[in-house]
């Protein structure tokens, strides 16, 4: 019964869609108030019924319904609860439900929290947002309905992917999927606004909170699946360029891109043709994302599914609302004049070239990832663009946007002078050298790989010092009364330099030893010394387990037991490998337990990874900025304040 409801609620909640859609828009063109106020209630009732469907698929799952196809086949009785919650969003079907929830709760904030918008902008929005709620709705009920029934249920179901079975990747997805969401909110107010034919600075204003949250839902889910795939999949390594990898990572840039874009347009009105065309093409690379996973054309451990079906369909919607926002954007790009003029070396200018970088590096990774796939299709070849590329393409523009943040940060709006801009600066300057000084002193290679990183972290961390005394005029009593987003934006940049020092140092400094150790016989690796005590064999709640116990020592003395697994999943008929780390704010300590080799001994893989900790470290100083930001309350202030001088000027 209850799965009856959900279907149900989905189908009604399609057709609420499609007069959300519909009415508001032509209530806006026509200037009928009585349609354009049709959008918050619609946007409302939108939402609270595909919640309501989306509760009843999480329903099944956690009852073990086997009557539905999708628990039988992503679920089992002797899963433990986490992941038969988790389940419920961990395949292609319950995905999609997921990402159209997400749609639907953004539209509906939109209604709820967008009383300060201009009602013909507000039912545009509105309409906007729904018309991909449509697609997304039409794609599941058509082509991957969640409440498909069995006719003969069975007696227990086929069991979840054993990689997704843990907590990095139960909270991964939800993260993920509010960034490559809720960056639809952007699009719409871009589309919104070429319909209107205008873009000024209270637009610019609108749109960044949208955009910030999304960058922010983002960081995180990208974050989880990097540490995810970091301690689950047992090579040791955080990113390895995968095709989906990249897919939610190219949002990320142009999402960053149209952040720093959209503050120009806010404090300037210039550059407001690139941030339209910026807020078109993120949410147009995170379509592309799903089309990527889900399409079955490129192969990656993370995809969903193979279905040329479902990938024609994604394709023609990403053709449709990308094909259709573009050419409105090249008829309408002529009304959109920026009246801020700005000198060659400005703040202005500084974030423009930060918007190309980021552009550009989101170019190089494109061309990486699709690359194999055009070349199959058109000359014939099998190539495989692997992580030599994208650092040689990819890093150079990273190293410039880090060398440029600091001084383009501090730089005054319309004018400015490189040296006036970049002379208090120069004990930041001395500080980044002399870090990258010791770090090159203390390596025992010549790289220069760990002490850039170490110039670049310690750059861009001084540099936000500096700035935010700059911004209480270096009086630190004043700085605790900054503005949050001040702060915010001092945290992020922060957060970056911590993460490029991270990165640096993981891949620079790293040691990889891989030997067949016997029982109760140490080795050392890099100063370590390791002893493999016992392996045994081990049942798990769903799994069976060949646990390895390691005892790590540095001096005499020990500093950890390390219990490597492997796993096998009986009910999947799959194993996965669980490695044992020891966690240290200077490095990580990563073991991982091979197969039994002739004459009693095991494979074992240690790694030495310096640093690692940092990356996520700074990954949650990223997204920690950006919600500092999100709370300041010239958001709000600010907006109220545009109303009421709207609502006090008499009508002509």
């Amino acid at each position: 019964m209850i799965t009856e409801i959900g279907h149900f609620a989905l189908i009604l909640a399609f057709g609420v869609a499609i007069v959300q859609m519909l009415v508001p828009l032509i209530g806006a063109h026509k200037r009928w108030p009585g349609w354009m106020a049709v959008a918050e209630p619609a946007a409302g009732a939108q939402f609270a019924l595909t919640a309501l469907a989306f509760g009843a698929l999480m329903y099944a799952f956690i009852r073990s319904d086997f009557s539905l196809a999708l628990v039988v086949a992503n679920s089992h009785s002797a899963k433990p609860m986490l992941y038969k919650i988790s389940g419920t969003w961990g395949n292609h079907e319950g995905s999609m439900l997921l990402w159209v929830l997400i749609v639907t709760l953004f539209g509906a904030m939109a209604a709820w929290f967008g009383g300060n918008l201009p009602p013909t902008l507000r039912a545009r929005v509105l309409s906007v947002q729904s018309a991909i709620a449509v697609a997304f709705f039409a794609f599941i009920l058509f082509t991957s309905n969640p409440f498909d029934r069995m006719a003969i249920p069975p007696f227990d179901g086929r069991d979840l992917n054993p990689l997704l079975q843990d907590p990095g990747l139960a909270f991964h997805p939800p993260f993920l999927y509010l960034g490559y969401v809720g960056l639809s909110m952007a699009f719409s107010f871009a589309v919104a606004a070429l319909i209107e034919g205008r873009v000024d600075a209270a637009w610019g204003r609108w749109v960044r909170p949208w955009t910030l949250a999304a960058w922010v839902f983002l960081t995180i889910g990208i974050a989880l699946g990097s540490w995810w795939a970091y301690y689950e999949l047992g090579w040791g390594g955080f990113w390895f360029w995968d095709p989906v990898e990249n897919a939610s990572f190219m949002p990320w840039l142009l999402a960053a891109a149209l952040l720093h874009s959209a503050i120009v347009v806010e404090k300037r009105e210039s550059l407001k043709s690139w941030t339209i065309l910026l807020a078109i093409l993120a949410f147009g690379f995170s379509l592309i994302g799903t089309f990527i996973v889900r399409s079955g054309l490129l192969t990656s451990v993370h995809a969903f599914a193979n279905d040329p079906e479902r990938g024609v369909f994604i394709l023609m919607i990403l053709a449709f609302f990308m094909g259709g926002a573009l050419i409105l954007f090249t008829l309408r790009a002529g009304a959109m004049e920026a009246r801020g003029v700005f000198g060659l070396v400005s703040r202005e200018s500084a974030l423009l070239v930060n918007n190309l970088l980021l552009a550009v590096a989101c170019f190089v990774v494109f061309v990486g990832t699709m690359w194999p796939l055009v070349a199959e299709m058109f000359f014939d070849r099998k190539l495989s663009v692997g992580p030599p590329f994208f650092n040689a393409a990819f890093t150079p523009f990273m190293v410039a946007l880090g060398l440029i943040l600091p001084i383009g940060s501090t730089m005054p709006w319309k004018r400015a002078r490189i040296m006036r801009a970049a002379w208090p600066l120069r004990y930041a300057f001395v500080l980044a050298l002399a870090v990258a000084g010791l770090a090159y002193a203390m390596q025992s290679g010549r790289s220069l790989l760990g002490p850039m990183g170490m110039f670049l972290g310690a750059w861009l961390v001084a540099g936000v010092v500096v700035e935010l005394a700059q911004r209480a005029a270096w009086d630190w009593r004043r700085v605790g009364r900054l503005p949050r987003a001040d702060w915010g934006k001092a945290t992020a940049h922060a957060g970056l330099g911590v993460t490029m020092a991270g990165v640096a140092g993981l891949t620079a400094w790293a040691v990889d030893d891989i030997r067949v150790a016997q029982i109760d016989a140490p080795f050392d690796v890099a100063g370590y010394t390791l002893t493999l005590n016992d392996v045994q064999e081990v049942q798990g709640p769903n799994y069976l387990s060949t646990m390895a116990d390691i005892t790590l020592s540095q001096g005499g003395s020990v500093i950890a037991e390390l219990k490597p697994e492997k796993r096998f999943y009986p009910v999947a008929q799959m194993p996965t490998t669980e490695a044992a780390i020891d966690y240290n704010l200077a490095r990580d300590v990563y073991v991982v337990i091979g197969d039994q080799q002739q004459g009693g001994g095991w494979t074992v893989r240690t790694y030495i990874k310096p640093m690692t900790n940092w990356i996520w470290i700074g990954c949650a100083l990223m997204a920690l900025g950006g919600v500092l930001s999100l709370t300041d309350r010239r958001f709000r202030v600010a907006a109220g304040a545009r109303k009421t001088r709207a609502q006090a000027v008499p009508a002509e």
